[in-house]
């Protein structure tokens, strides 16, 4: 048995239905309040941080061994008076989790199911066709060009995650035009759609020159430097492709082996539809 803590988005309802077509069985578990949408039909339990001590009591008691955290999480606010017995010895830790970088709290939440006796798999452990080898899968590949660019990106994502911030960017001409922070990647390929507008800042380069930009541009994205691979690998899916067209950037790259693909033949027959190319690249050694 799996146990499968779910949060929202598309990958904990893949996640859960790879796991039922093995063969074995899963127990899901989701924070109130967060919305679930399986495919299978298993029961979503639900719990509150406040009470995770009576949540990992429950899994020791059902002999459960293993559990994979799938989905996006908001930090919940704690309310102090739910709290009970089995969590109180742990609200430091806690709430030292819930203070951190993301990083650092996903860190922390991870120790105490270890702590527990569980072992913590990544998404990749319990469905490997998620994250895609080295190769360009799409009709369209990239140039040298791409390929510097490519570099660029590489280097700007790993310098966002020492901050720890967010894990993709686009690049033009070895310029960054956009990182990822808080807000996530469709924020970020918002704002520079946005930026076509008259209301952009003086700072920022004329409609006409950021749209040649965007054209000679690529999207990045890859996991932080050190990120534990458990938890938390970023994420593209058929949503990313439709706003990297919609921007007019050359294609999308993202570390082999290091990035989910939700729904890969979608996303690569998008990718082919809109002339854009998919780089799985290598990360250097």
């Amino acid at each position: 048995m799996i146990v499968l803590i779910a949060g929202a988005g598309a990958l904990p309802g893949i996640v859960a239905r790879q796991v039922f077509d093995s063969g074995r069985s899963v127990r899901v578990y989701a924070l109130d309040g967060v919305p679930v949408d399986l495919d299978i039909d298993v029961p979503v339990r639900r719990f509150r941080i406040e009470r995770l001590g009576s949540l990992l009591a429950e899994l020791g008691r059902i002999g459960a061994r293993e559990v994979c955290f799938a989905g996006a999480v908001s930090r919940p606010a704690i309310e102090m008076d739910m709290i009970d017995d089995a969590t109180r010895p742990l609200m430091e830790q806690i709430g030292a989790a819930l203070r951190a970088g993301d990083d650092g709290a996903l860190r922390v939440i991870l120790g105490l199911f270890e702590r527990a006796g569980l072992r913590v798999l990544g998404v990749q452990d319990v469905a490997p066709d998620l994250l895609l080898g080295p190769g360009v899968p799409t009709v369209a590949g990239p140039n040298d060009r791409d390929g510097v660019n490519a570099a660029r990106g590489a280097a700007i994502v790993a310098a966002m995650g020492v901050a720890d911030l967010g894990q993709s960017c686009v690049i033009a001409d070895c310029q960054a035009l956009a990182v990822e922070a808080l807000p996530g990647t469709n924020w970020m390929l918002q704002s520079l759609q946005a930026g076509s507008a008259p209301a952009l800042s003086a700072t920022m380069p004329a409609q006409p020159a950021l749209k040649a930009l965007l054209q000679r541009g690529l999207f990045y994205k890859g996991p932080k430097p050190d990120q534990d691979r458990r938890v938390d690998l970023p994420t593209i899916g058929r949503e990313t492709v439709e706003r990297v067209a919609a921007l007019g950037l050359r294609g999308l790259v993202i570390e082999a082996g290091g990035v989910i693909v939700l729904d890969r033949d979608t996303v690569i027959q998008r990718c082919d539809t809109d002339g854009l190319f998919l780089w799985a690249r290598q990360s250097a050694p």
